[in-house]
């Protein structure tokens, strides 16, 4: 999912050259249509992503939407982060960064959790807690031990 921002334009195009497909819209415009594109994907085998910030954050605070994803489409969520041990931070609400040459990264994923589709609202919410901790939990061991990929105990890997 990608913001129908001018920014999110620019993105659209890169995830697009790079061969995804971009669903445009975000919890402030769109939002829905975008999480009907995303389940339409899913439908075709697909796997999807956004940013679970949000357009306007804030930063590292999990949105709704890919609870209601999960319980719309029957698909297992999971939170994912990726830390840079060198970057350039840019000065917008989110810290957007860019990873300088020969940074290393670390991607920590967390563990799938399934939203059943007959999930009540008290749910719904236990659902998200537990989402915003999984990115939490993924966020912190990823910038803790980023500065340790190359070593033994996070080789890097080869193609």
């Amino acid at each position: 999912m990608v913001s129908r921002s001018f920014d999110g334009e620019y993105i659209a195009r890169t995830l697009e050259r790079l061969g995804f497909v971009a669903v445009r819209g975000s919890s402030s415009r769109g939002g829905t249509a975008a999480l009907l594109g995303l389940k339409n994907q899913l439908e075709q085998g697909n796997l999807v992503v956004f940013t679970i910030d949000g357009p306007r954050g804030p930063k590292y605070v999990a949105k709704p939407g890919p609870v209601l994803l999960s319980r719309a489409s029957a698909a297992p969520m999971a939170a994912l982060y990726v830390a840079l041990s060198d970057a350039w931070v840019l000065n917008s609400w989110d810290a957007l960064m860019i990873p300088k040459p020969f940074s290393k990264a670390l991607v920590r994923l967390s563990a799938k959790v399934q939203v059943p589709p007959e999930a009540s609202d008290a749910q719904m919410a236990e659902f998200h807690r537990q989402l915003q901790a999984a990115l939490e939990r993924v966020t912190q061991f990823a910038e803790e031990n980023v500065a340790r990929v190359g070593s033994a105990e996070f080789p890097i890997a080869k193609r």
